[in-house]
């Protein structure tokens, strides 16, 4: 039945349906399976701080730098096994969903050298990810981020709608349907 409905909802993206039964969060929800049942959808957008991350050339990066896109951003750490679990997972969904409309965005919060970020990377394939720093989780810390990993879904307005704590299958056919069903309705 699950994949029914998934291939129900790809067909009406595909086929222009009206972006009301996309934006429908309730249908945004109820695509929900497996690791993804515990993604939090919240009643009203919440606004988030716009507090600068590193990059890896030193530069500043804002949420606000990400604003007009669909954003899955992911709260992560070097030293987190579940963490490493999923990072190839999001770079999956990034290669396959990531462009002009839609991003996942990785922030390494906390203490995360950027050999040890490398490596991880190196070790698990990533390689379509962001490396951003969070080194004095003022970010995570602003946003209420307890423990890790922790994953918001962004709206193009730069609002928080989503919260996961957890790893997840970020490349699952829910996981793409959701990002899917999102973009359809942005």
């Amino acid at each position: 039945m699950r994949i029914l409905r998934l291939i129900v909802l790809y067909t009406a993206i595909a086929a222009g349906a009206n972006g009301a039964l996309a934006a429908d969060m309730a249908s945004v929800e109820a695509l929900r399976e497996g690791s993804l049942k515990k993604l939090m959808f919240h009643d009203d957008p919440r606004a988030v701080p716009d507090i600068a991350v590193t990059a890896r050339d030193g530069g500043e990066v804002r949420l606000s730098d990400y604003q007009g896109k669909w954003v899955v951003l992911n709260f992560w750490a070097t030293w987190c096994a579940p963490c490493r679990v999923e990072m190839p997972a999001l770079d999956r969904l990034q290669g396959e969903m990531g462009g002009p409309g839609f991003a996942v965005v990785t922030v390494a919060t906390g203490r995360n050298s950027p050999r040890g970020i490398d490596k991880l990377f190196e070790e698990t394939g990533v390689t379509r990810l962001p490396k951003l720093q969070d080194p004095s989780s003022a970010l995570a810390r602003n946003m209420g981020v307890m423990g890790l990993p922790v994953t918001v879904i962004l709206n193009p307005e730069g609002q928080e709608i989503a919260r996961m704590t957890g790893d997840a299958e970020w490349d699952s056919d829910s996981a793409k349907a959701i990002v899917a069903a999102l973009m359809g309705g942005g």
